[in-house]
């Protein structure tokens, strides 16, 4: 064989291989994109901050705004068009009732066989809260016609303390194994976990536990966390920055905590506007998405296994 024809096939080979790495890059990106699922349908969605799957109702999702909205809540569907806002009295004086409302969740509670939603008035911005608040309300049917009802809810208010002074916090979550609520704080270095019982009785303050320490890398600003979830089943956890969504899986008997202690796997997710909301749905099976802005997209990402 000529050198000529030696290198012609080399040429070739490597036009291959580069065609085959483009080839698998592109699917890599590819995979990396959410489902959008629809949009926000409703210019008073224009901050949200959480969502969070119900528990009762088929595809349903509960999403609500952060600062400067006033006591309220909002029932969804996947492709965002409003089905139910729910008003409460906050425990703050001001017009609005609410600090800042940064995350939701929804899971068991006092009563067995019922469900819950826990709205966590948690966003501490300056660090100088002496206290926040985390709101339940017994878990309400939503009604399947498209009637975008505004209906007024009871609450119990539990009032919470840190350990160790005031923190910022966005993120809010259920741990249906051990009966915990879970707060992660946001601006630090290196974020702390902290605990609190799900027990308690309406107007109740107690002292968080600090449980521990996480560590993310990359530029302050995107590594903030912003928002996370426990599924339904209390297997899997997420926790999300403005860049990054983290996946852990929980061993059998395992706390959450311990847990998340170990290196995560990183997720897809689509980097958004302003991305502060995830939840699971309510099979573990995928996660939702959404950010800050009027008709801000939804989007639903599957995990690899189901």
């Amino acid at each position: 064989m000529t050198q000529k024809k030696i290198k012609k096939r080399r040429i070739v080979l490597v036009l291959i291989v580069v065609t085959m790495f483009f080839a698998a890059y592109a699917h890599h990106r590819l995979s990396q994109k959410g489902l959008n699922t629809g949009r926000l349908q409703d210019k008073e969605m224009n901050e949200i901050s959480g969502i969070s799957a119900s528990a009762i109702n088929q595809d349903i999702f509960y999403v609500h705004n952060d600062s400067g909205d006033t006591s309220r809540f909002f029932a969804i569907n996947a492709q965002g068009k409003l089905k139910a806002t729910y008003t409460f009295t906050g425990a703050y004086s001001g017009r609005f009732g609410v600090r800042d409302c940064e995350d939701i969740a929804v899971g068991p509670g006092p009563q067995k066989n019922k469900s819950y939603i826990y709205l966590g008035d948690i966003g501490d911005n300056g660090g100088n809260h002496k206290d926040i608040a985390i709101y339940r309300f017994n878990e309400p049917t939503v009604a399947a016609e498209d009637s975008a009802k505004k209906i007024n809810l009871n609450t119990s208010t539990l009032f919470l303390k840190y350990p160790d002074g005031p923190r910022d916090a966005e993120t809010l979550m259920l741990d249906p194994v051990e009966k915990l609520l879970y707060i992660v704080s946001k601006r630090q270095d290196s974020v702390a976990v902290y605990t609190t019982p799900l027990k308690f009785n309406n107007g109740d303050t107690v002292t968080l536990t600090r449980q521990c320490k996480l560590h993310f890398k990359g530029l302050p600003l995107m590594r903030w966390i912003t928002a996370g979830d426990i599924s339904a089943d209390g297997k899997q956890i997420l926790l999300k920055s403005y860049a990054t969504v983290y996946y852990w899986q929980r061993e059998p008997g395992e706390p959450v905590w311990k847990a998340m202690q170990r290196a995560p796997k990183e997720m897809p997710y689509e980097q958004e506007h302003q991305g502060e909301a995830i939840g699971f749905s309510r099979d573990g099976k995928s996660y939702f998405t959404t950010s800050e802005g009027v008709y801000a997209p939804i989007y639903q990402y599957f995990i690899n296994g189901f």
